[in-house]
């Protein structure tokens, strides 16, 4: 489905009983809304409503001009729901989209009933410009993804997941490929120029923090520390996945997800 804004689009995806709780999902740089397929069977079965959504330039959403902001992200959301007519949400965000749950945390907190925010971080990485500087660099150069795409899944996914899961494997590094160089470098852009350290103690939302304990991005500690910046944060980890632990470890993560949305009804 399509949100139709001024000059562009917001595309998402709603599925569950009408009237369940929602619980609304944001994926990670490069990726779209079917990076959370694994979780959606599973939340409708428990009872909640799942609502899916692409960030700018990803999947079926326009890409406006860049550069972005986390915060431009996070309104993205507030518009959705707004325009589905839901009040309020549990909110589910990985990557990037954790760092896009901390902005709404931060300033849309009567949005929001609770946090799950995986494999993030809480401020631009001190080596932002060399990390995604040459990626830029080779996405413009052939004005695509495709020269990154290989790197990008063997950080996200083990190699016993690619051989486990050939075809699924191959689903999301076909998603990296095709994600539009303005939309990656637009979000790659707001990752580098955000920081909410100072910011979140004062987020009274209940956040679960959660890593991959062999994320390259972030080790659990760095994590941890940032589920205890949180007035009311708790911190989950994944032994053995990487920086994808809701499709590694689908099942593991599922219950931690459910368990978690239950306890803040």
């Amino acid at each position: 489905m399509l949100l139709p804004l001024v000059g562009r689009n917001i595309a998402y995806d709603i599925v569950g009983p009408e009237k369940a709780p929602v619980v609304v999902f944001s994926h990670s740089l490069a990726a779209d809304l079917g990076m959370w397929a694994e979780q959606v069977p599973a939340l409708v079965a428990a009872g909640y409503r799942a609502l899916r959504m692409d960030l700018r330039g990803h999947g079926g959403s326009g890409a406006p001009p860049g550069p972005y902001t986390i915060d431009q992200l996070a309104d993205d959301v507030i518009l959705l729901l707004d325009a589905i007519g839901e009040r309020q949400c549990h909110f589910v965000g990985l990557s990037i989209g954790g760092m896009i749950g901390q902005s709404l945390g931060i300033r849309h907190a009567g949005r929001v009933k609770s946090l799950m925010l995986c494999d993030t971080q809480a401020a631009s990485p001190a080596d932002a410009a060399s990390r995604w500087g040459p990626r830029i660099e080779a996405i413009l150069k052939a004005n695509s993804l495709e020269p990154i795409a290989d790197a990008t899944m063997a950080r996200w996914l083990t190699a016993d997941y690619k051989n486990a899961h050939p075809g699924r494997w191959q689903q999301i590094r076909d998603t990296i490929a095709g994600c539009t160089p303005a939309g990656y470098i637009g979000c790659a852009q707001a990752i580098g120029n955000f920081n909410f350290i100072k910011q979140l103690p004062s987020v009274k939302t209940p956040a679960l923090v959660v890593c991959g304990t062999d994320d390259p991005a972030g080790s659990p500690e760095e994590v941890r520390h940032i589920a205890s910046l949180f007035g009311n944060g708790s911190y989950g980890e994944f032994v053995g996945a990487r920086h994808l632990p809701n499709m590694e470890q689908p099942d593991a993560f599922n219950a931690m997800l459910i368990d978690w949305i239950r306890s803040h009804p």
